[in-house]
Formats: structure tokens, C-alpha cells, sequence
């Protein structure tokens, strides 16, 4: 097992002939995670729970391993200490899953993306899974402050019979404080392979007037959320009816318009879409259709990290 630790890769731009103080000078900071899990054998892995193999942080990020609940599976959860992203930050996290091995990758809290001067926060997210393995990628929402400015994507990779379910949630703006992202840029990338072939490539890209493209009818008509979550590995495609049944199921109660939701397939991946004016109606209906999917596609208990139950 290799453990590795680097602290405070942290840049200030200083020039002495324009006369800049540590107190105005430009901060950026190089956040990077790297964790991979094998299947487990010693006594303390009884039960199925995967074994670490591989782990790397870098400030401001770090991984922290919760106790795993009994009958579900290890959990790494990612923290970022520096609260957020300014313009000019960057994010990275690699998640690994070896031959055989399933584990589930989170994070403390939502993400934070801040009013940006003009450089943009860039976040990377790589995923892979090995043959008949499983990965989670469950993250909290990412919050978009008005003006902010994002770039990320998110690379998944399968191989053999290995299979990857990955989401993410996105908030344009602060609604509590009444505030929107009416501009500022979003860009939320998607990279999915099996076996080293491409199946599926997607972009969200709103830049701009962004608050027009939300409020169009023929664009979010004035969501104020959205969220993709995927299944990717041979044979996903054939769980699209049970994505239909969970979507339904997760929105009973709601009105038929509190959260627009469906989901397709094509080989090798299902895609399920969610958008709501509401960011917490959202995550509850995403919530709900998570845990359900995740019970009939792998058998897992149907419930959330105790992290999303604060």
C-alpha cells in the first residue's frame, strides 16, 4: 500500500516591481486526491469490505474512511478545507476500483464555486473501475455563485465486467439569499469509456447570459438545479426499466412538475436526467432514485452515505 501526503502546493503571484503585498497578491490553490481500493482478504475486510490500496492527497484536499455500515460498502469521502473555489483554482480527484472489489466515493459537503474576477475554477474528476468490480461516485451538489466561472469534467472508465454508477448535482446560485447565476460560466464535461472505448461524450456549457438560457421554456424553463447520473459497464443498458420504475417511485409525492426527471440507455450506459426549480426537492427525488437504483442493478442496501443524511 503507498501513502502519500504533500502539503500546501499554494501559489501567490508576487512581482516586486508592481509592488505586491502577500495581502493582494493573487492566491491560487492545486488541490489533488488519488485513492484506490483491492479486494480485501485479512480479517478486518470480513464482510466483503474493500482494502486501500493506493492513497495521495495534497492540501487543500484530503480523504477521510467513515467505519463501513454493515452489508454496505468501504467509503472514501473527499474534503476540501480551503471552503470553496476562487477564479484560478483547481481541483483533481482519481478514484480507483481493482479486480473484484466495490466501494463507494463521497464527499463531506457541497462544493462552493465563488464570483470569479475572470479566471475560471477548473475541478477534474477520474474514475475507473476493474473487471467485475463496482464504484460509486456520489458527491454532494456543487453550488455556483452568480459570476462564477467552472470547468469540469468528469472521465469514467469501465473494463471487463466492472461497473461504475457516477452523479453529479449542480445549483445556479444562492436561492436562500435570493440570489441566481444570471452570468458567469458552467461547463460540466462528461468522458465515458469501457474497455478503452469511447460510448458516450456529453457537455453542459452556459456562458454568458446565462439567467436567460435558465429561465427559457425551451431551455431549464427556470430550474434552479440539475443533475446526471450514469451506469456504465457491458449490460447496463438492460437496467433502463428498472431506472424508469426508481425515477417514479422517487418522485412520489411530489406534484408532477416539482421535479422533471427521465432516463435512457444506449449500449454499455444508462443516463438519467433531473431538473427542478427547487435545489432541495431535487436532491431529494436524486436521493431516493439513487439508493433504489443502486438495490436492483447491484443488490445493495437502499440507503444513501450517512453523510447525506446530515
Amino acid at each position: 500500500m503507498q501513502l502519500c501526503k504533500l502539503e500546501t502546493p499554494i501559489s501567490a503571484l508576487q512581482n516586486a516591481d508592481t509592488g505586491l503585498t502577500a495581502e493582494n497578491a493573487r492566491i491560487k490553490t492545486d488541490g489533488r486526491a488519488e485513492v484506490t481500493f483491492r479486494t480485501g482478504t485479512g480479517p478486518t475486510h470480513q464482510g466483503g469490505h474493500a482494502a486501500l490500496d493506493h492513497l495521495y492527497y495534497r492540501d487543500p484536499m484530503k480523504i477521510l474512511f467513515p467505519r463501513p455500515v454493515a452489508g454496505d460498502l468501504t467509503t472514501a469521502v473527499l474534503v476540501t478545507t480551503s471552503g470553496g473555489m476562487v477564479g484560478g483554482d483547481k481541483l483533481a480527484f482519481e478514484g480507483r476500483v481493482s479486480d473484484g472489489a466495490s466501494a463507494l466515493f463521497t464527499a463531506q459537503a457541497a462544493e462552493k464555486i465563488y464570483r470569479s474576477a475572470g479566471l475560471d475554477c477548473e475541478m477534474s474528476v477520474d474514475l475507473g473501475v476493474g473487471d467485475g468490480g463496482w464504484l460509486e461516485w456520489l458527491p454532494h451538489e456543487t453550488i455556483l455563485f452568480d459570476q462564477a466561472r467552472l470547468r469540469r469534467k468528469t472521465t469514467v472508465a469501465a473494463t471487463g465486467t466492472g461497473m461504475i454508477m457516477a452523479g453529479e448535482m449542480m445549483v445556479f446560485g444562492r436561492l436562500a439569499r435570493g440570489e441566481v447565476f444570471t452570468t458567469g460560466l458552467a461547463r460540466d464535461a462528461w468522458d465515458v469509456s469501457i474497455d478503452g472505448r469511447p460510448i458516450w461524450r456529453d457537455a453542459l456549457h452556459l456562458e454568458g447570459d446565462v439567467l436567460r438560457m435558465l429561465d427559457h421554456a425551451a431551455a431549464f424553463d427556470g430550474a434552479r438545479a440539475a443533475a446526471t447520473a450514469i451506469l456504465v459497464g457491458h449490460g447496463a443498458e438492460d437496467q433502463l426499466d428498472n431506472a424508469r420504475v426508481c425515477l417514479t417511485q422517487a418522485c412520489d409525492g411530489l406534484d408532477d412538475a416539482a421535479v422533471l426527471c427521465a432516463a435512457t440507455a444506449m449500449k454499455g450506459i444508462v443516463i438519467a436526467r433531473f431538473m427542478a426549480r427547487d435545489p432541495m426537492k431535487l436532491r431529494r427525488v436524486y436521493g431516493a432514485w439513487w439508493k433504489q437504483f443502486r438495490h436492483k442493478t447491484r443488490g445493495l442496501p437502499e440507503r444513501l452515505p450517512r453523510l447525506w443524511e446530515i
